[in-house]
């Protein structure tokens, strides 16, 4: 099934803020801040309301307040260049950023060139790259980096002019990083685990220019198996082992998650990211497989189901407060420029879908 669809702009919610919430909730206006920010004084259950009625409502936290300039400082104009995926146009996440970035952008009354550039023949070397015009030329203080660009590729890209990675870490670069935290990962296998699940793999999809975002979600997979005292066994895994051969198309991750599903007795599949987990979900159905009745499905984004699929049990992450984030954190790198490098790590929240069921009444194969 090809999920490409023509993107949607995203249309900005209506302003919420803390005092209606507060109101809604007939609860104080400081109860329904130290709700939001998990303060161990209010109760879980009353934190759990708040909570759910900021997202019922369409309140989304502050990435911080405007950073103050001086009067006589030139306009800022910054940079955002968007690694864009050839594939699963539909169900890509940088929309949602990109929205996070423009709305903190307008707070520091900061404007905002958008470039899109695959990945894969990025040559910032040669020179010839139209963006190159905007740094020479001074027209940008910054650079934001959406998806993952080739490590070389980075650095040059650093040299030149203040970057913000976003959701894409780069080791031993001079790059401020903001990022999901992957390691939420581990509670959806005690979710796996808790639910009778004994066999769970992981998957992933093989990307010629890939960042580290599977390797993290990989590890935090593997952490969980240990942690929850499960088996790990590498044959249940797919594409995370450099000597192993790499299954380069979803239709080989399919056949692989089925044979595994029928003959090893896995009984569950945690995917690297959603769009892989839905690909996947279909591609099994084709096999003869369904989900959740022969195996569960994980993933990790928190995008919307396609068409026809249904809501995958997955962790969303916040792709706009990620975007706020990245240009407060560029504003502050292009105030600060010697300031040492950071990392913020933005949390995820759980989606209870219908792709989690107990483990098949069968008794597994044993395992090869």
């Amino acid at each position: 099934m090809n999920f490409c669809s023509k993107l949607i702009g995203i249309t900005t919610m209506a302003s919420i803020n803390q005092e209606a919430l507060a109101q809604a909730l007939n609860l104080s206006r400081t109860t329904v801040s130290r709700s939001l920010s998990n303060h161990p004084a209010i109760s879980a259950e009353t934190r759990e309301r708040v909570q759910a009625k900021a997202e019922e409502m369409g309140y989304r936290t502050s990435t911080g307040g405007p950073i103050r300039r001086r009067r006589s400082n030139k306009p800022l104009n910054i940079g955002v260049l968007i690694g864009m995926p050839r594939n699963n146009l539909g169900m890509a996440t940088f929309p949602a950023v990109l929205q996070g970035i423009r709305e903190r952008a307008a707070v520091d009354q900061i404007t905002v060139d958008v470039v899109s550039q695959d990945p894969e023949t990025f040559q910032p070397n040669s020179g010839h790259q139209p963006l190159f015009r905007h740094i020479r030329s001074g027209d940008w203080r910054g650079l934001i980096l959406i998806y993952p660009f080739a490590p070389d590729a980075v650095e040059t890209l650093a040299r030149k002019i203040s970057t913000v990675s976003v959701l894409t870490e780069y080791d031993h670069l001079p790059v401020d990083t903001v990022d999901t935290d992957h390691s939420d990962i581990i509670n959806l296998i005690g979710r796996l685990a808790r639910r009778g699940h004994r066999r769970i793999g992981f998957i992933t999809w093989d990307y010629t220019v890939c960042g580290r975002w599977a390797s993290r979600r990989f590890a935090a997979y593997a952490e969980g198996i240990f942690q929850y005292g499960l088996e790990f066994n590498p044959a249940w895994t797919a594409n995370v082992h450099t000597d192993r051969e790499r299954l380069t198309t979803a239709e080989a991750v399919a056949d692989f998650a089925a044979h595994q599903t029928r003959e090893a007795g896995v009984t569950a599949w945690a995917c690297a990211a959603d769009h892989q987990a839905y690909q996947l979900i279909s591609d099994l159905h084709a096999r003869g497989l369904e989900v959740p009745r022969d195996c569960s499905v994980t993933g990790f984004d928190g995008i919307e189901p396609p068409p026809g699929l249904p809501q995958l049990t997955t962790l969303r992450v916040a792709h706009a407060d990620v975007g706020g984030s990245a240009a407060a954190r560029l504003l502050n790198r292009v105030l600060h420029p010697t300031a040492p490098r950071r990392k913020i790590l933005v949390e995820t929240s759980l989606v209870v879908g219908t792709t989690v069921a107990a483990p098949p009444a069968r008794a597994a194969s044993p395992a090869p």
